[in-house]
């Protein structure tokens, strides 16, 4: 098998070895990156709904009390709010989304899904638990929700939900009586809930794993190229010529073209070591015929 070969065939090994390494460092990292981005911008939207429900509670909710007294407006509940901010903002990107789903809601649009009552549920049966991360496929396609309990923390939650004889009548008139009610102090009604999609940046990530895989392909084909040709100039062709010369002196050609090199390295010394063996064999003969 011929030196370039050999060369060659291990420079492939190497080379498909490191390929292999790389692009599975590369994609780990790529997907690991593209999962934090989507964790990321769903804990974004969750303080946006956390920031929208504090707005409406200390600057909205006292501009309201006055009219409260005749008819109940749901612009002054902080839930209301933050949910009403992500439906207009779904207009624009109906993937996103957020709701707070409750086992017992007074607003019907608010009960829990079964997959959501689940999640609630979860945070009902520990109460240590505060954040739950899952996938799930939805008609636009898979998706990741952030959920964090809603847990009944101050007394003034309970002037509406705690029995029907308690709540405000401008409540009943708009909700009715069926629903929304027997809420106890520190207990957990439902669960802040929003999702994001992870298509797009998982495809980005998958666009920029391959635009990365091509490129170091295209280098290490560039060197292979460049090392074959330096391996041809300086290894194979010097060799094969002095091959060449040491088979016409073997066959007794004495007065074959002597093999100039002007290099310092190995193959310099070796074509000069072999042009003295050629002229010390020729004195040799030379003495014999005497």
């Amino acid at each position: 098998m011929k030196l370039i070969i050999k060369f060659n065939l291990v420079f492939i090994g190497v080379f498909l070895l490191g390929l292999l390494v790389a692009g599975r460092i590369s994609h780990t990292l790529l997907q690991d990156n593209a999962q934090e981005e989507i964790l990321q911008n769903a804990r974004i939207m969750m303080e946006a709904a956390l920031s929208t429900r504090s707005y409406t509670n200390v600057q909205i909710k006292p501009l309201l009390e006055t009219q409260m007294k005749y008819a109940f407006l749901p612009q002054s509940v902080p839930a209301y709010a933050a949910t009403e901010y992500f439906n207009d903002l779904r207009q624009k990107f109906p993937e996103y989304s957020y709701k707070e789903a409750t086992l017992n809601p007074t607003n019907p649009r608010n009960r829990a899904s079964d997959w959501e009552a689940d999640v609630v549920n979860q945070f009902r049966n520990d109460d240590k638990m505060k954040e739950v991360i899952g996938e799930r496929d939805t008609p636009t396609g898979r998706s990741l929700y952030l959920a964090r309990p809603i847990q009944i923390k101050a007394e003034a939650c309970l002037q509406c939900h705690s029995t029907v004889e308690a709540a405000p009548k401008t409540l009943l008139d708009r909700y009715g009586n069926a629903n929304g009610f027997g809420w106890k102090l520190n207990e957990v009604i439902g669960a802040q809930v929003v999702s994001v999609p992870t298509e797009v940046p998982l495809a980005r990530a998958n666009k920029t794993f391959k635009v990365f895989m091509i490129s170091l392909t295209a280098v290490f084909a560039f060197i292979f190229i460049v090392l074959n040709l330096m391996l041809s100039y300086m290894v194979i062709r010097p060799v094969t010529k002095l091959s060449k010369l040491a088979d016409e002196v073997s066959l007794g050609n004495m007065e074959a073209a002597e093999f100039n090199v002007s290099a310092k390295d190995e193959i310099g010394a070796l074509a000069s070591s072999f042009d003295r063996m050629r002229k010390s064999l020729v004195k040799a003969l030379k003495m014999l015929e005497e």
